[in-house]
C-alpha cells in the first residue's frame, strides 16, 4: 500500500493533488498537522519550504501517516500511498519567497489594525499574551502581501530571499522526492545557475516542477527552459501560477489559473500541466465543465513501476491541481482548536530535529546550537494525540481531495476566512 510510485500514477491519470504548505511558511506545528491531514486524505504531493527544520517536520508527519494509513482506510479515506515530499526553490525575486515586516512602535495608538484582521495566516499580532510581542510572526508569514495596501500609514514592507545553490544538495539527500523551481519570464540566466546546482542530484528525484506566472513571451520562455533541462530522467510538471496565494479570497480567483493552464496546454510542451495560484473549491468544477479533466488511462497497469509517463509526453488535459492558501485556511479552524488545547496543557517543550550533514543553515536559524542538530522551541502539538480532531481534520481535507479523486462527487466545502 505504501508504494512511492502511486503519486506518479495519479499524475499520469489526471487526478494529481498537491498541497502547498507555502514556500515561506515555517510554522512547524501547522506544517506538521497539514502534512499529516492531507497525506491521510490521499494527497499525492506535499510542497514545503526549502528549510531543514520544515523538511524534517514534514518527514516526521509522513512517518506518522504511514503508521495511520490502515486506520484511515478503515474509516473510508482513500490513502493508497504516502505522498511525495517536494521543496520549492526560486531563481530570483518572487512573492512566494518573502516576509512582511513593520515597526510596531510607530503604529498609531488609535489604529484599528486592519493588517491583523486581514492576515490569513494570523501572522500579525499586537501585545501577544505572555511576552507582549507586537509585529509579524516570521514563521507564520508566507508573503501573501494582503497587509501591504491596507495599512493606514503604509509602513508595512517585505523582504525577499533567493535560494542558495549550496543548500540544495543536502536538502535532497535528507529525503526530498521532488523539487519545484519558481521562475519568471526573462530570468533564463538566473534559472540556469540554479539548475546547474540541481543537476548532480536529478537522478535522485522522482519529479521536477517548474512554476511560472503568465507574461509576455511566456511560451517561448518555457520552451527555452525545456531545452535547457532536457533530457530528464523523471516526469516534468509545468505549474501555471495564475493568481498567487489567492484561492481563499473568492470564486473568481480560480479563473486566472484555468486560463493560464489552457494557454500552456495549447503550447504542447512536453510534460504535465498542473494548476496553482487561485485554486479553490470551484476549480475542479470549472475544469470539468470546460472538458479539461480526464480520468481515463488504459495504459496504466497497477503494480508496475512505469506509472510515470516519459518527460517528453505531451498531455491534452490538466493533470492535477495544487492548493495552497485555500487548503490551509480550510483546516485553520480545527488546527486552531488543537493549538487552544495545547495552550491549556503543559509548558513549552523542546523539539529536537536531527539534521545530519547540513553545511548551510538559513539565516533565520543561525542562532541554533550547531549544524548537526537543530533545537527549535515549539509547543508540543501532535494532531494524532487528539483522535477526535485528527479524523475531523482528515475528513475536511478529504472533502477537498475527493473533488479531484472522485469526479462525480464534488461536495460543497465551507470557506473559513
Amino acid at each position: 500500500m505504501n508504494n512511492l510510485y502511486h503519486p506518479l500514477q495519479a499524475l499520469r491519470e489526471g487526478h494529481w493533488f498537491k498541497l502547498i504548505c507555502g514556500a515561506s511558511f515555517q510554522h512547524l506545528p501547522a506544517v506538521r498537522s497539514l502534512t499529516l491531514a492531507y497525506a491521510l486524505a490521499g494527497a499525492d504531493c506535499i510542497d514545503v519550504a526549502a528549510n531543514p527544520a520544515v523538511i524534517a517536520t514534514a518527514q516526521d508527519a509522513l512517518h506518522v501517516a504511514r503508521r495511520l494509513m490502515n486506520a484511515a482506510t478503515a474509516r473510508g479515506f482513500s490513502t493508497p500511498g504516502v505522498p511525495l515530499l517536494m521543496v520549492s526553490l526560486n531563481d530570483g525575486d518572487d512573492p512566494h519567497f518573502r516576509k512582511a515586516e513593520f515597526d510596531s512602535t510607530i503604529c498609531p495608538g488609535d489604529c484599528p489594525r486592519p493588517c491583523e484582521t486581514i492576515c490569513p495566516a494570523q501572522a500579525i499580532v499586537f501585545e501577544r499574551p505572555g511576552d507582549g510581542f507586537s509585529g509579524v510572526l516570521d514563521d507564520r508569514c508566507y508573503g501573501c502581501g494582503r497587509c501591504l495596501p491596507i495599512c493606514p500609514i503604509q509602513q508595512i514592507s517585505t523582504r525577499s530571499y533567493v535560494s542558495t545553490p549550496a543548500a540544495i544538495a543536502p536538502l535532497v539527500l535528507e529525503g526530498v522526492d521532488a523539487v519545484e523551481i519558481h521562475t519568471q519570464v526573462g530570468r533564463l540566466n538566473d534559472f540556469k545557475r540554479l539548475w546547474q546546482a540541481i543537476v548532480p542530484w536529478v537522478d535522485r528525484l522522482k519529479l521536477i516542477a517548474i512554476s511560472c506566472p503568465d507574461g509576455e513571451d511566456l511560451i517561448d520562455y518555457l520552451w527555452a527552459l525545456y531545452d535547457l533541462i532536457s533530457p530528464l530522467p523523471c516526469p516534468l510538471i509545468w505549474q501555471t501560477d495564475g493568481r498567487p496565494m489567492s484561492g481563499d479570497i473568492g470564486h473568481g480567483a480560480t479563473r486566472a489559473t484555468v486560463k493560464l493552464g489552457q494557454k500552456v496546454l495549447a503550447a504542447g510542451l512536453p510534460g504535465y500541466v498542473q494548476l496553482a495560484g487561485g485554486t479553490n473549491r470551484h476549480t475542479v468544477d470549472k475544469l470539468r465543465s470546460m472538458g479539461l479533466l480526464t480520468h481515463i488511462n488504459p495504459a496504466a497497469q497497477p503494480g508496475s513501476f512505469q506509472y510515470a509517463a516519459p518527460a517528453t509526453q505531451r498531455t491534452r488535459y490538466i493533470s492535477g491541481v495544487a492548493y495552497g492558501s485555500y487548503a490551509r485556511v480550510l483546516l485553520s479552524p480545527l488546527l486552531g482548536q488543537l493549538e487552544a488545547r495545547n495552550d491549556q496543557g503543559d509548558a513549552d517543550a523542546l523539539t529536537v530535529l536531527s539534521l545530519e550533514a547540513v553545511p548551510s543553515i538559513p539565516s533565520h536559524l543561525e542562532h541554533c546550537v550547531d549544524t548537526s542538530t537543530i533545537h527549535i522551541p515549539v509547543r508540543s502539538i501532535a494532531l494524532e494525540d487528539h483522535p477526535d480532531l485528527l479524523w475531523q481534520t482528515v475528513s475536511l481535507a478529504d472533502s477537498l481531495v475527493s473533488q479531484l479523486k472522485s469526479p462525480m462527487n464534488t461536495p460543497d466545502i465551507p470557506v473559513h476566512v
